[in-house]
């Protein structure tokens, strides 16, 4: 009887993966397709979507040195009866940029130490494609530059074909730019940067090149020494390079479950999973060609949960990925936005999406620009690509994983200029999710908003008062937190969901419309604007869609009113 394959979760290596019988989601296919494209190659995606086991892949698949070993590692995969003549031609140099660490002055120093570590291996490994000593001559070379220069010299000399794979190529600038800022940032990818330099060398000397990580800032500031059209992280053949589609993970969901080790129902899993793993896609011509993509790592998370405990997890974000969710932080520079970025982050919050343009480079001194950060956003994965609005993209949140991160931007920004102990407000929510007595935890919201200096100094309206709500609802865990939700032709300010898959006590759902009139027209207007929005509300629920969204629970309509910052009426309708 066949062994089970173990589940390789949080496992970046490919060989690894297919030597100690863990589940391998095939992408081999792309092979021969990358080999179409131009020899330099750079593709941009989220964490946790595979990017460094795909690298193994190509490198194990390419590596003259692990030639012998393509039967055993691809011969149950899609390449393994279809091999390229470039299988197992080249000689490869493969270096994880993720390594390098260090501070002002010691910069410098640390990367020539991890590159240097790195060609001093590749000698070892292929000395005997060259001749008895070149381990220790190259060994003798001072410097990772003078390294590359004897490497492409005797390169020459004997003919090899050299194959440059890099993983997190711009993980070591990243965090140069948020850690030293901008000036050192600068100083390094610029003129004669020591990164910059390094660069310029790898176009000459390597046939191939292919270079994979989360943001394309760094490649547009290197970028003068190559051909831009290698960047093929939009092109429509490589959307679902990365990722797992439903096909894929219905297949590994099945597998486990014929194999005995869960005994869950294979479809509602797959329904689970969706709103909070699913809908990634990254190629405006894939929108109505390709299914849409899913994480693998939360997948695996997942069903490790199901396979331990019989059921899903009680968190449905991997704890483990909250240093992607600080290294995000940083890099999106929350505590530093300005204006019209905090502006941006608050629309897409509160709508969801948003429609702009996708830049498909831009370097480090355009990030503080308010229509390059949607972009950002997009290639972190904040994002993806939902539509198109005449020659633009529409941009959205694209599941309940990310929505929680934006709501936690928000919340801590909040928590910041005012804290609020939140352990009372999340007893107070169970009694709202069971029982329904809604009126405690709304008017504790409510007042917490007239209380907070900074927010009345924002600009009033609904708005502000929509994104102060749906940031402390969001820590319910009884609902999942939906603003602006298309309910009988019109959008609802906020549908209260309810979690029923964890929580299935919870007994009660909401609509909220919660509506703004500055103070001074309120006693003018407040009777007529209350008496519209009872109509309003009460023609969200009449909508055919509100019934699958309340899942059974009692579904309560509610209506705040505020003059000004202050919250004047707030009843069920």
């Amino acid at each position: 009887m066949e062994e089970i394959k173990r589940i390789p979760y949080g496992v970046s290596s490919f060989v690894e993966v297919v030597e100690q019988n863990q589940y391998y989601v095939d992408k081999t296919m792309y092979l021969p397709l990358l080999e179409r494209q131009p020899n330099y190659l750079f593709l941009i995606r989220p964490r946790r979507f595979g990017k460094s086991i795909f690298l193994g892949m190509l490198r194990a698949y390419y590596d003259l040195a692990q030639k012998e070993k393509f039967a055993a590692r691809f011969g149950n995969l899609w390449i393994g009866s279809r091999p390229t003549p470039l299988q197992g031609a080249f000689q490869v140099l493969y270096m994880d940029f993720s390594r390098i660490g260090g501070q002002g002055e010691g910069l410098a120093q640390n990367f020539n130490d991890y590159c240097s570590m790195c060609v001093d291996n590749f000698a070892s490994i292929y000395e005997s494609y060259y001749y008895p000593g070149f381990v220790r001559e190259m060994k003798e070379q001072s410097g990772f530059r003078n390294k590359l220069n004897y490497l492409d010299m005797k390169a020459k000399e004997t003919g090899a074909r050299l194959y440059l794979i890099i993983d997190e190529y711009d993980n070591f600038t990243n965090v140069v730019l948020n850690e030293e800022g901008e000036g050192v940032y600068h100083a390094i990818t610029h003129a004669s940067g020591f990164y910059r330099e390094v660069f310029k060398k790898f176009k000459g000397m390597f046939e191939r090149i292919f270079m994979i990580g989360v943001s394309p800032v760094t490649l547009d500031d290197l970028s003068s020494g190559f051909n831009i059209g290698w960047n093929i992280s939009t092109e429509p053949i490589f959307n679902m390079m990365l990722g797992f589609s439903e096909t894929d993970v219905r297949a590994i969901l099945q597998y486990y479950k014929d194999a005995g080790e869960h005994n869950g129902d294979v479809d509602t899993m797959i329904t689970e999973m969706k709103p909070w793993y699913d809908n990634y896609c990254f190629a405006k011509a894939s929108l109505e060609r390709d299914p849409k993509m899913f994480n693998c790592d939360m997948v695996f998370y997942y069903l490790r949960n199901y396979m331990n405990y019989g059921t899903s997890p009680e968190q449905m974000i991997d704890p483990n990925t909250r240093t992607d969710y600080n290294k995000m932080k940083k890099l999106i520079q929350l505590d530093k936005l300005d204006g019209d970025r905090k502006g941006v982050l608050r629309r897409i919050t509160e709508e969801g999406q948003i429609i702009t343009n996708l830049a498909t480079s831009f370097p480090a001194e355009q990030i503080a620009k308010a229509e390059i950060f949607p972009s950002l956003l997009f290639y972190y994965g904040m994002l993806t690509i939902t539509g198109t609005d005449g020659d633009q993209l529409v941009l959205s949140i694209p599941n309940n994983n990310v929505r929680k991160q934006y709501y936690e931007y928000l919340l801590e920004g909040y928590q910041s200029e005012k804290y609020i102990d939140l352990s009372n407000l999340r007893t107070i929510y169970k009694d709202m999710a069971y029982h329904g007595n809604w009126r405690q935890s709304l008017e504790f919201i409510a007042c917490a908003y007239k209380n907070h200096s900074s927010v009345r100094s924002l600009i009033e309206g609904e708005r502000n008062i929509q994104g102060f709500f749906t940031a402390y609802l969001s820590i319910s865990a009884y609902y999942l937190t939906a603003p602006e939700v298309e309910l009988n032709h019109g959008f609802c300010d906020m549908f209260l969901m309810p979690d029923l898959q964890r929580y299935p006590e919870v007994a009660h759902s909401y609509i909220l419309e919660l509506k703004y009139l500055p103070a001074k027209d309120y006693e003018s207007k407040g009777g007529q604007q209350w008496l519209d929005a009872v109509d309003q509300i009460h023609g969200y629920a009449q909508g055919p869609r509100v019934q699958q969204l309340a899942q059974g629970t009692q579904l309560h309509c509610i209506v705040m009113q505020f003059s000004g910052w202050e919250m004047v009426k707030a009843e069920e309708v």
